[in-house]
């Protein structure tokens, strides 16, 4: 007798040979990830520089790229650089100075004869009575004789280095400028109107004052520039022919530019900097303005190539 045939075995659902998606194990794919090779769907792939990458792999990349783009800063904003540049450029414009003056005169001594050392140094009445503005910066860029250029760039090259460290180049450039203003604008408003003077002790102790500034900004012991400080106050009052004026109107001037570099926030900084100088540089010119206008008697003219300035009566 003839037996009715089986009927055929169920057979199990056949199951897809390719992955599932890392992230949709439902989704099965055959796309993965060219850098860290896991499969992954449609969904879940970036297309990168060459192929595709996983989201994951995406986001790792980017905090990769900004690590690397991380530069460290000091507290005044600027990129750490252990190398001086601005410091050797303004110590070379001094030397240069001196030279020619010392070209011109003849004489490494007595180089104040020197004609570019006359159209240059910080002569009240000329500022005055001939609006030789110039004068209140060229000033700071002639020395006395080779004492007082060694003596001056010496401590420039002590002071700068670190000072060019932790501002930066251009931040650096405008303390030293400025405080160079400061000194200058300091002799005009109170120092005697026929006297001359020259010299980059101004700037250099803006310096100092921007040191001060600086080391208590980091929270370091202070007591080393202070110290500084005073002794060279002491030594500018007890030498003669040396303009007190001169150097504390350079010292306040540059404590206060580096007050504004290293305490502006970090949010919008270069906009706090650049505006605290820029009222800086407003607040001189304008006492320089007020100066001239107390000596708006003073009368100038030429005999030959000599200048020669007075106050009638």
């Amino acid at each position: 007798m003839n037996m009715p045939p089986h009927p055929p075995a169920s057979q199990p659902p056949q199951q897809s040979a390719l992955p599932g998606c890392w992230w949709h194990p439902s989704r099965p794919t055959g796309l993965s990830c060219v850098r860290c090779g896991r499969p992954a769907c449609p969904d879940c792939l970036r297309e990168a520089s060459v192929g595709y990458q996983c989201i994951d792999c995406v986001q790792t990349g980017r905090r990769e790229q900004n690590v690397q783009r991380y530069t460290p800063r000091t507290v005044a904003g600027a990129q750490v650089s252990h190398r001086p540049v601005v410091t050797p450029i303004l110590i070379v414009l001094n030397v240069l100075a001196y030279v020619v003056t010392v070209s011109q005169a003849g004489s490494l001594t007595r180089n104040d004869t020197a004609p570019l050392f006359g159209d240059g140094v910080l002569w009240p009445l000329a500022i005055a009575g001939e609006d030789e503005w110039w004068r209140l910066v060229m000033s700071g860029f002639l020395h006395y004789g080779p004492i007082h250029l060694a003596v001056n760039m010496l401590a420039l090259w002590i002071l700068g280095r670190d000072m060019e460290t932790l501002l930066g180049r251009v931040r650096f450039t405008a303390l030293y400028l400025v405080s160079l203003l400061g000194g200058a604008v300091a002799v005009y408003l109170f120092d005697g109107v026929d006297r001359g003077t020259a010299g980059a002790s101004g700037a250099i102790y803006g310096l100092l004052g921007a040191m001060l500034v600086a080391v208590i900004r980091l929270r370091l012991n202070p007591a080393y520039a202070i110290g500084t400080i005073v002794l060279n106050l002491i030594i500018t009052v007890s030498l003669p022919n040396i303009s007190l004026l001169g150097h504390l109107g350079g010292l306040v001037v540059g404590a206060l530019v580096t007050a504004a570099m290293v305490y502006a926030p970090a949010k919008g900084r270069q906009y706090w900097q650049g505006g605290a100088v820029a009222v800086l540089l407003i607040a001189l010119l304008v006492l320089v303005f007020v100066r001239d206008a107390q000596l708006a008697s003073v009368v100038c003219g030429y005999r030959g190539d000599e200048l020669n300035c007075g106050i009638p009566g």
